[in-house]
Parts: C-alpha cells; sequence; structure tokens
C-alpha cells in the first residue's frame, strides 16, 4: 500500500495552512491582541475555538465525506445543489476571489503610491499579475502542493516569523482591556472568530487537500482520510500558532497604538517602526502571499466543482480561466456591486454551514437520521433568513421576527444556535428511544 513520503505530507500540511491563511487571518488577531490588551490570551483561546477548530473539522469533514455535495446530501439532493453552489459561488468569484485581489493593494500598496501615480492603473496593473500567477498555478493542479506547500506558504511563514521577531522586541506596553472584552473577553473572542466565517471556505478546501493527497497515487479512502485529518490537525496547530503570533504583536503595542481601526493598520505601523522604509514592502509581500494561497485554493476548488456538475461540458482548464478573469474584472470595476448580494447570502448560509461541518464530524457516533439533518438545516438557515430581512431590508415578517429576538444569544446575531442544538438533541434522543423500543417489541414477538 503506497504512503506520502514525510516531505508529501508535510507540503500537504503547510499548503492546507495556506489555503486557510487569507487577509482576514492577518487582520483580525492584531486588532484582537490590541483591544483584549491584558486579556489577550483568554481571548485567543475562545477566538480559537470558531477560527481554527471549525475550520480545520470543516475541512476534515469535506475530506472525509469525499466532497462537499456529498456533506450536504444528508439533508436532501436538492439542498446539497442549492447550498454546495452558493458556497462555491459567494466565496468564490461572488466575494473571496475577486477581495483577495484587491486588498493586498489596498492594504499594503495604495497607501505608499506617489501622488502623481493613478491608482486605478495601479490597481489595475497589481491585480493582473496577481490573478495571472493564481492561474498559472492552478493550471496544473497535480502542482498545486509543490507550488503552494513546498514554496509560497514557507515564504510567507518566514515573513511573518521575520515580523513578529522584530516587533516582539519593541517596548512591551500592554493595555487594559476595551470595549466587550472588558467584561468578557471570551465570548468577545469567541464572536470574533465566528466572524471571520473561514469555516465557510474550509467546506470548500477539504476536497482540495484529498485531491491533493490523491495525486500522489493514495488511492485508499481510509489512507485518504487518515492523510486528511493528520494534515488537518498540523494545519491547524499552525494556524494557532500564527494568530499567537500576530495577536501578540497587538498586544504589546496596544498602549502605542491604542484605539487602532483595524489590525492592517497596527501591522503597518509596527513594520515601519522596527523595518522603517522597508516595513512597507515586507507588509505587501506577506499580504500578498496570504491572499495568492487563499485565492488559489477557492479557484481550484471551485473549477473542479463546476467541471462536474455540468458534466465535465466545459473542462477545468476552462473553469479557471472564467473564474479567474471574472475575479479579475469584479475587483477592478465592480467589487462593491458584488458585495451588496455575496455578504447577505454568507450571512445565511454560514450558520448551516456550522451545523453541518458539527453534525458531520460526530455522524460515525451518534448516527444522524435524514430528519436531524433536515431540522437542523431548516432551523440555521430559516432563523438567519429572518433575522438578515429585518436588520438589512428592515422587512419584520410577523411573529417570526420576534420569535428569532427572543431566543437566546440573539443580539450577537446567534438566533439559531440554542434551537437548532435542541432540536437536534431531543431528535436524536427520541429516535434512539424509538429504536430501542422497537427493537424490544421485536424481541418479544420473536420470543413468543
Amino acid at each position: 500500500m503506497k504512503k506520502l513520503t514525510r516531505s508529501q505530507f508535510l507540503q500537504v500540511s503547510i499548503m492546507l495552512f495556506g489555503l486557510f491563511f487569507g487577509a482576514g487571518n492577518l487582520i483580525f488577531p492584531p486588532l484582537l491582541g490590541n483591544q483584549a490588551g491584558s486579556t489577550t490570551l483568554v481571548a485567543l483561546l475562545s477566538f480559537a475555538i470558531t477560527a481554527v477548530v471549525f475550520p480545520v473539522v470543516g475541512a476534515i469533514v469535506v475530506g472525509k465525506t469525499d466532497g462537499l455535495s456529498n456533506l450536504a446530501n444528508r439533508v436532501g439532493p436538492l439542498f446539497s445543489l442549492v447550498f454546495t453552489t452558493a458556497i462555491y459561488v459567494s466565496i468564490g468569484p461572488g466575494l473571496g476571489i475577486p477581495r483577495a485581489g484587491s486588498v493586498p493593494f489596498e492594504m499594503a500598496i495604495a497607501p505608499y503610491l506617489p501622488s502623481d501615480f493613478n491608482p486605478l492603473v495601479a490597481r489595475l496593473l497589481y491585480t493582473a499579475v496577481f490573478f495571472g500567477v493564481a492561474m498559472w498555478i492552478c493550471l496544473k493542479p497535480t502542482k498545486l502542493v509543490e507550488r503552494v506547500g513546498k514554496y509560497l506558504t514557507p515564504t510567507l511563514l518566514s515573513l511573518i516569523l521575520l515580523m513578529f521577531l522584530r516587533v516582539i522586541f519593541l517596548p512591551k506596553e500592554v493595555a487594559a482591556p476595551v470595549g466587550n472584552y472588558q467584561q468578557a473577553p471570551v465570548v468577545q473572542g469567541f464572536l470574533e472568530g465566528y466572524n471571520t466565517m473561514d469555516a465557510v471556505a474550509a467546506l470548500n478546501f477539504g476536497f482540495v487537500v484529498s485531491l491533493a493527497i490523491k495525486n500522489f497515487g493514495i488511492t485508499d479512502k481510509s489512507q485518504v482520510t487518515r492523510y486528511t485529518l493528520k494534515a488537518g490537525i498540523i494545519a491547524g496547530c499552525v494556524l494557532f500558532l500564527v494568530y499567537a503570533m500576530l495577536s501578540t504583536i497587538g498586544m504589546v503595542t496596544s498602549t502605542q497604538f491604542a484605539g487602532a481601526e483595524n489590525g492592517a493598520s497596527i501591522l503597518s505601523e509596527s513594520t515601519r517602526l522596527v523595518f522603517g522604509e522597508f516595513g512597507a514592502v515586507l507588509l505587501a509581500f506577506i499580504f500578498t502571499l496570504a491572499c495568492l494561497t487563499t485565492c488559489v485554493g477557492l479557484i481550484t476548488s471551485g473549477s473542479e466543482y463546476f467541471h462536474t456538475l455540468f458534466g465535465k461540458k466545459l473542462s477545468y482548464h476552462a473553469w479557471v480561466v472564467v473564474w479567474t478573469v471574472f475575479s479579475f474584472v469584479m475587483a477592478n470595476f465592480g467589487l462593491n456591486n458584488l458585495l451588496a448580494y455575496s455578504v447577505p447570502v454568507l450571512t445565511v448560509i454560514y450558520p448551516v454551514a456550522l451545523v453541518l461541518i458539527v453534525l458531520g464530524a460526530t455522524h460515525d457516533w451518534v448516527h444522524y437520521s435524514r430528519l436531524t439533518y433536515v431540522v437542523a438545516a431548516f432551523l440555521s438557515v430559516g432563523l438567519p433568513l429572518v433575522d438578515l430581512l429585518f436588520v438589512s431590508f428592515g422587512l419584520k415578517l410577523p411573529y417570526l421576527a420576534d420569535l428569532s429576538e427572543s431566543f437566546p444569544m440573539a443580539e450577537y446575531g446567534l438566533s439559531w444556535l440554542v434551537p437548532t442544538a435542541v432540536a437536534v438533541v431531543v431528535l436524536t434522543l427520541l429516535e434512539k428511544l424509538f429504536a430501542t423500543a422497537s427493537a424490544r417489541v421485536s424481541f418479544g414477538l420473536t420470543e413468543k
């Protein structure tokens, strides 16, 4: 039975980290450290539950079920088609890919452009190179592990480590926590991790990892699952360590940069302090590499999905070109309009994505019925939809809006959490009790 070499396995693990780690992952932790101050460690641990554990488990579950559509099919075929397509479109060309091209430019390049240089032209040139490189990597999926896991991501990790080792020696002036971190650092850290929505992207990347493992000649399903599990654990550990470094940067500069609006400004000012003008160049490379690896994962997974969805009438390579060109255009001319549609869709499908991850991860032990999957999906889609219609569009559905607001944690946008959890537990217990009772009746009839 063929096995991955240690080098191949490490590259797959590092590649998975690279797929996870995008611009948002750079921005959130420094701001957490800045605002949490002396409570950073506690906040970071709760942040890791939703920003590390859920994404890693999501990737493992999708890899184990051999694709997101198979996991979603436990609810039903129609749900699987709609949900999976919505995931790939909204997190792909509808949001994630165009934003991956524009964010590093806005964060690390635009602020340093000469005043006489047209920013629109600069963005066009930058994104042309960015998406050109991304497309080149994606057109050779068999080279994905080598290009992302062997070269791009190790370079990214080295640059982040360099930044951390320099900033950590700045005078440490840790401020007291501010805002919600004063009263509830655990809850606030959890919510910040939740708001990264990384678990949605993880549902895309699980398939990429299993595909990469298969490209090494590993065909046994149990082996693919085992390697995906191990790679996910290593990627999660690396992700947590990087989050710890970035949040520490925010913490040790929390007094100096008190009131910072976002993590990008904290990183920008910190690198400028220790590296001078070179800090801007370093940060530009870090943002670009982080976004590039994530972009590659989204293009690869989405292209493979639609290639299969439409009966392979359009080749994988053609889908790569379509997604890349569309994202390039949107990154330059229509990103804001695109966000107006994609963000609400993500807001609705994110909770059900988390529910599917939890059910999928525990399915082998509990053996949930289809009814449990259907009810859990209905609640975790329906309640966020009711909230979205009211908050974003001012449409308050009679009775339903008030009911949603009455549930625990509704003030955090988590009205779906408790009723969904209760429904899953109650249905599971009832089904187990019914199965036990039926077995006893059958046994009694047999005895007679």
